[in-house]
This record gives structure tokens, C-alpha cells and sequence, in this order.
């Protein structure tokens, strides 16, 4: 299928800001250029609860959390999410699409983590603020008013990759227990050469320069590269993972890798479902309001968490 009407206007919006690509500027500059854009292209705002800015106690001091809940009733679960951005761009507002259509289509409490940055923090830096604030979240699930045994997580992007790798490591250290992983055009493996990678390198959003860039930023070029925290497929052992849900998009560098991270979760035996969305770009889901395609993904997810947690 060629490009969507819709994931073509989003491009053409982007690329008409005239942002330098994030391989020719420094962190903070693409962090500030990733901040402006979001706000320009916009997405819809849907309706939640209450939204309430905190923190929590991380392995190297006070972690920024936003909260979304649904209503003032107690008991519901938790669904934790972790924005994207290639572990180096990135905030609370990230995803507050993504939260928010989380929040209201799961009726969940939803926690976002503003976990810490590349390269001034490398790997496994994100990933432990996340595993941590999951395990706070669920430690502390009576002053929150969740059910801590409804667990989910999910992302986009490097957010994805997180999603995956807390779900990862909560199976080896013993918990929380999570029903359910989200990766929304999932961060998964550092090979380049890729065929998706070759014929997604530039033109639709997220490039092949810039993922290197990524990768060099977060894990460096070592052992750590290798570490299944960071690439997920490197994993020896996939089995007793929670549930998955992968969504990937047709026209971006991480499809392939994002469905053989699929077929791998399938052949350890873990109930996933891995959908490409025809004619989108990387982490179209973010979209809704303005990418038909978006409003339909977050549907899919939020039922198949839904699935997981028993109510449906």
C-alpha cells in the first residue's frame, strides 16, 4: 500500500518546520526542536479524570511521574507507560496522547515515567527508572487506589523497547506481575542492515542515521548493545513474558524487527498479536485526532489489554 493521504500530511507538516535531523544537533537542541514540533502538529486531547504532576524515589534520586486517572474510584488497574524519543528526546508530554487514550479506553490509572536521559545517562539507566516506578506503583497500589495485580505497560518507540524490557525484567527479578505488554512501533534489536531498514533510511519521519545515533547515544557500541534489556530479541529465553500486543508501521526502519520480535514471542509460546498498519509511518499512533489509523490502534490495544486484565 503507498504512503497514507494522512501520514503524508503529517510528514510534509513536520519537514515544513525546517528542523535540522537529530544527527546534526546536539541533545538539548533536538530535545527543544522535538518539543516545538510536537506542540505544532498537535493530536487530539481526550478527556480524562484528573492529572496530577509527581515523583517518585528512583535508583539515583527523585523520578518525575504523571498520573491520569480516570475518575475518584478506587480499584482500578494499572497501566504504566514509557514515552519515546530513542531514550535521548523525550518527556512527560510526550505521550500524553498516548496516556490519555490509554487511560479513558482501558479505564486504568495510568502512570507516565519522565525517565532518564541518553547520552548524559546511558543504558541501563531508562530501563531502571521504569522497572522501579512499575515496582513503586505496585508497592504502593493502596495510596495510589489501583489494583496492583492488573498490571500493564506500554510505549512507542524507545518506549516500546522499555515497555518490553520492563515486562522482560519483571519476569527474571520476580515481579511486579504484568498481564500485559504494549510496544507501539517498538525499538527492538540493533541491526541496520535490515531490509526495512534499507528501504525505510530516510524519508518517512525516523531515519536509519538517526536510530545509529540512538543506539551509539544509549548503549554505546559494547557489550551493552547486547544486553536483552536494550535489544530485546537478543534474549535467550522469551518464555512466561505477559501478553503482547505489537503494533508496527508499513513505511518505517523498525517494521521487520518489530515483527520478528512478534514471531519470537509467538514461538516461545506467549500470547502476542503483532499487526502492521499499512501506509503508516513510525509512532503514527500518537495521532489521534489526525491519523484515522491512530484512533484504531489505541482501540486494539486498550482491548487486548482489557483481555489480559479479564474484562472483556
Amino acid at each position: 500500500m503507498p504512503l497514507h493521504p494522512q501520514a503524508a500530511d503529517a510528514l510534509e507538516k513536520a519537514a515544513a518546520m525546517g528542523f535540522p535531523s537529530a544527527t546534526d544537533v546536539t541533545p538539548e537542541e533536538a530535545r527543544a526542536n522535538a518539543r516545538i514540533s510536537r506542540s505544532a502538529i498537535g493530536a487530539e486531547v481526550e478527556p480524562v479524570g484528573s492529572v496530577e504532576d509527581s515523583s517518585f524515589p528512583g535508583p539515583a534520586g527523585e523520578v518525575p511521574i504523571r498520573i491520569y486517572r480516570p475518575d475518584e474510584d478506587e480499584g482500578h488497574p494499572l497501566v504504566m507507560l514509557f514515552h519515546g524519543g530513542g531514550w535521548v528526546i523525550g518527556d512527560l508530554d510526550a505521550e500524553d496522547t498516548t496516556a490519555r487514550g490509554t487511560c479513558s479506553r482501558v479505564n486504568a490509572v495510568v502512570v507516565s515515567v519522565d525517565y532518564r536521559l541518553a547520552p548524559e545517562i546511558r543504558f541501563p539507566g531508562a530501563v531502571e527508572d521504569c522497572y522501579a516506578a512499575t515496582k513503586w506503583a505496585v508497592d504502593n497500589s493502596d495510596s495510589l487506589g489501583i489494583d496492583g495485580s492488573r498490571v500493564a505497560t506500554t510505549g512507542t518507540s524507545a518506549g516500546g523497547n522499555l515497555s518490553g524490557a520492563v515486562s522482560m525484567m519483571a519476569r527474571d527479578l520476580g515481579g511486579p506481575h504484568i498481564s500485559h505488554q504494549v510496544l507501539f512501533c517498538p525499538v527492538i534489536d540493533f541491526d541496520f542492515d535490515r531490509k526495512s531498514y534499507i528501504e525505510c533510511a530516510e524519508g518517512y519521519g525516523l531515519t536509519r542515521e538517526a536510530m545509529i545515533l540512538y543506539w551509539n547515544q544509549y548503549t554505546g557500541t559494547g557489550e551493552d548493545r547486547s544486553n536483552p534489556y536494550a535489544a530485546l530479541i537478543r534474549a535467550s529465553d522469551l518464555s512466561g513474558l505477559p501478553d503482547a500486543t505489537i503494533i508496527a508501521a508499513q513505511y518505517d526502519p523498525l517494521v521487520d524487527e518489530a515483527v520478528a520480535y512478534g514471531d519470537a514471542l509467538k514461538a516461545a509460546g506467549v500470547d502476542t498479536l503483532s499487526v502492521v498498519y499499512d501506509g503508516m509511518t513510525h509512532g503514527f499512533n500518537n495521532r489521534t485526532g489526525i491519523i484515522d489509523a491512530a484512533k484504531e490502534a489505541m482501540d486494539q490495544s486498550a482491548q487486548r489489554i482489557l483481555r489480559s486484565f479479564g474484562d472483556v
